[in-house]
């Protein structure tokens, strides 16, 4: 894939269970593709900056605390929901780091099991605290809450939605019924300019007479693509 808004590089400050929290029987992202679909979502939205970001499908945030890191300039708020409080849990530790208070007390937490355990991993990874902090440049307010993205939704109006379709044996939807419900209540909370980033495993297809597809991409055995709401 051509990368057109995340060069290449090291990466490792930021990779899960290091400073951003993991969660368990979520996989995650590469750090390089997450910041290039924003990066693609954010090309094709008209609104630049002070933008409400939403994830439907947030998981523990790991790819929502990505793109604070690498697009907070341009971010207001984010938003993460996730049908799992379990999920939401580890959602709010991780949306918790985009503020600096959030990120002294993952320090302080990653100092104690460095003098506790003294493992390389730990030293690291505190070192990656401060590349984190430098890369902040400023607080990014944060709500995560439980929801199933299939029904109602808060009236949030986000200006970006990006989200990775569950899929697989970890998960009990991701159909085309449910993926049909989700892309109606999606579009019952956006706004006229909003742009929906939806990345799937190839098996999975939205099907939505209310979004209108301005982009696609194949990576590996995934996809993604850039999709407007459409005016009805």
């Amino acid at each position: 894939m051509n990368y057109l808004y995340c060069p290449a590089g090291n990466y490792e400050d930021f990779a899960s269970g290091r400073v951003i929290h993991g969660a368990k029987g979520i996989p995650n992202f590469p750090v390089r593709l997450i910041a290039e679909i924003f990066g693609r979502a954010m090309a094709a939205s008209p609104k630049k900056d002070h933008l409400v970001v939403y994830d439907p499908c947030c998981g523990g945030a790991y790819s929502l605390a990505i793109i604070g890191f690498f697009y907070g300039s341009s971010i207001e708020k984010i938003y993460g929901s996730d049908i799992s409080e379990d999920m939401i849990e580890c959602a709010r530790k991780n949306l918790e780091l985009l503020t600096y208070e959030g990120l002294d007390r993952r320090h302080s937490e990653l100092q104690k099991l460095y003098e506790e355990f003294g493992k390389d991993s730990h030293r690291d990874a505190i070192g990656s605290v401060e590349t984190l902090r430098q890369r902040l440049g400023g607080e990014i307010a944060s709500e995560a809450f439980v929801a199933d993205c299939t029904k109602a939704l808060p009236d949030i109006k986000p200006d970006i939605i990006i989200t990775d379709i569950p899929y697989g044996n970890l998960v009990d939807w991701g159909g085309e019924g449910e993926i049909r419900a989700m892309m109606e209540s999606l579009y019952n909370i956006a706004g006229d300019g909003t742009i929906l980033a939806v990345c799937m495993d190839k098996s999975q297809k939205i099907t939505s007479d209310k979004w209108q597809r301005t982009a696609k991409q194949n990576i590996g055995k995934r996809r993604f693509e850039i999709l407007c709401k459409k005016q009805l």
